[in-house]
């Protein structure tokens, strides 16, 4: 999911010079954190202090240079513990997405079938990232309707979220997910036993 925003993001950051490239703002126009790459996102903090610091009186410098200097170091040690940023979010949204399709009946009933396609359109809605949000909403509505969700088993929706995943993928230029071995990567685990 993640991950259309960095298509977006030149343009949206040439908008206002201001800010780094790969920094996408949200719909108010402020930085998107959710949107941005934790790599973009320091760049743009680190523009900020030194022009911050560029201001402030000398003394005040020296004063906040130790506590800047330990939080950088520190700040390894609790990355984990920061908002995620928006590869962190896609990993763990695809996570959560076919972990749903490993999970899904074997033979979906009208009722589920409606209930999985009421959740994909408002997750395509409400993800944090406006950006991929919009993005695979547009992708889901594909005109020739290719893209439509198919779930009626879990072996058509399985394949359908890889198809997604690969189109996310094909975009970014990361390699593509042989769709074939879905059910294996999120269900059953390899049969060469390493999930064992």
């Amino acid at each position: 999911m993640s991950n259309t925003a960095t298509s977006s993001s030149s343009a949206t950051a040439n908008k206002n010079e201001k800010l780094p490239p790969g920094v996408v703002l949200d719909k108010d126009g402020k930085p998107c954190r959710l949107c941005t790459s934790a790599a973009s996102w320091r760049t743009m903090a680190k523009k900020a202090s030194t022009a911050s610091s560029s201001v402030a009186a000398g003394a005040v410098l020296a004063s906040a240079t130790p506590s800047s200097s330990s939080s950088s170091s520190s700040s390894s040690s609790t990355s984990n513990e920061c908002p995620p940023d928006v590869e962190q979010l896609g990993r763990s949204t695809w996570t959560l997405l076919h972990s749903l399709t490993a999970s899904y009946p074997t033979t979906a009933s009208n009722e589920q079938q409606t209930d999985m396609r009421s959740f994909l359109g408002l997750f395509s809605k409400l993800y944090p990232c406006w950006v991929c949000a919009d993005d695979f909403r547009s992708w889901m509505a594909d005109p020739s309707g290719k893209n439509e969700p198919r779930l009626s088993s879990r072996a058509e929706f399985g394949q359908w979220m890889c198809e997604a995943h690969n189109a996310v993928n094909r975009k970014l230029g990361k390699k593509e997910f042989d769709c074939n071995f879905w059910e294996e990567r999120w269900r059953t685990g390899w049969k060469d036993g390493r999930c064992d």
